[in-house]
């Protein structure tokens, strides 16, 4: 079946944190791979957190606008450069380029993507949100066995695998969310404590049922429940950030507040932030691994149930991730 001759994607047309605001849907000419790219027709694209710091700028310098958005995606090849051997017509990959996920189609690298046997909503989600768990565990946390792990934002993409992964360690996990129900699914996946922080004394709980405090923290929320965790930390704790999703919508929040140096002083304790993009090197294992799990059905992918379809559905999708209403992986699909 011939292409079409154009496609549609999302661009931020301005800078903001309102990811409405700053996106507009285009259309544009359907392009030829270069002789080392394939061009890919998309199936399905995550939805991040991070989404709203790309349309605001947050990660680039003096960015030029208008500029692609969405991360990563899973899809089929339509068609291959000529020097481009490895992959075929009809063969399915993943693609983690940042802005080549809200689109209906795009170029990549031969080189660069992750071929697949075949696309699908769970493979997207360990692909990224189960590697980015495994790193941040594994590299900045230290993980070992026979801690107690806290985990925030624990029924979100990253955060149930970090549930299962910490669980398979050998250690006692707690999952911090919003709602009963995902605290239902947090002990499916495997957590000896479910805290709906919403319902529940968060301090008040830590403090009564871990008095000796939490070996390590993986923590993706940020504001009060941050300074809960940090009042928490055990002696020679560590605290590992890989987000702070509260202030994602408004940009930081000023406190005064005792200095965070306090706290980790007297615990010897440790405060790390982690952005997997900054350890390359460690990603071709780690990625492995998580697809091996996946594929062994050793690992678990939860998919948020409700369907979002088309480039049109995007905003809608990444609205609806941070008003809290997701348990799992948020995930677009073409």
């Amino acid at each position: 079946m011939p292409l079409p001759t154009t496609y549609r994607k999302l661009v931020a047309r301005k800078l903001s944190r309102n990811f409405r605001d700053a996106a507009e849907i285009i259309e544009v000419p359907m392009p030829t791979p270069a002789p080392n790219e394939i061009l890919v027709k998309n199936l399905f694209a995550g939805v991040n957190a991070s989404d709203v710091n790309i349309s605001a700028g947050v990660y680039f310098t003096n960015p030029t606008l208008p500029f692609d958005l969405g991360v990563e995606a899973a899809g089929e090849v339509v068609a291959v450069g000529a020097e481009v051997t490895a992959l075929k017509v009809g063969d399915h990959v993943i693609t983690t380029g940042l802005g080549g996920g809200y689109r209906e189609y795009q170029t990549a690298p031969a080189s660069l993507v992750i071929p697949v046997p075949q696309a699908s909503a769970e493979l997207l989600a360990v692909s990224i949100s189960g590697l980015t768990a495994s790193m941040t565990l594994e590299i900045a946390g230290e993980m070992k066995s026979g801690e107690t792990v806290l985990i925030t934002g624990a029924a979100g993409g990253a955060g149930q695998f970090a549930v299962q992964l910490a669980k398979q360690a050998g250690n006692h996990v707690i999952g911090i969310t919003s709602t009963d129900a995902k605290a239902a699914l947090l002990k499916r996946l495997g957590c000896d404590r479910a805290i709906n922080y919403k319902r529940e004394d968060l301090n008040a709980v830590l403090q009564a049922e871990y008095p000796n405090g939490i070996d390590l923290i993986y923590e993706n929320i940020g504001g009060e429940v941050f300074d809960i965790c940090m009042a928490n930390i055990a002696k020679r704790g560590r605290c590992v950030v890989s987000g702070f999703i509260s202030e994602y919508l408004t940009g930081a929040v000023s406190v005064t507040a005792p200095r965070i140096y306090h706290t980790l002083l007297w615990k010897s304790a440790t405060l790390r932030g982690f952005l997997f993009s900054d350890y390359v090197s460690q990603i071709p294992e780690h990625m492995g691994k998580m697809l091996s799990a996946f594929g062994a059905g050793t690992i678990q992918a939860v998919v948020d149930p409700t369907e979002f379809r088309g480039v049109e559905s995007i905003v809608n999708a990444v609205e609806y991730m941070h008003a809290g209403k997701n348990a799992g992986k948020v995930v677009v699909r073409f």
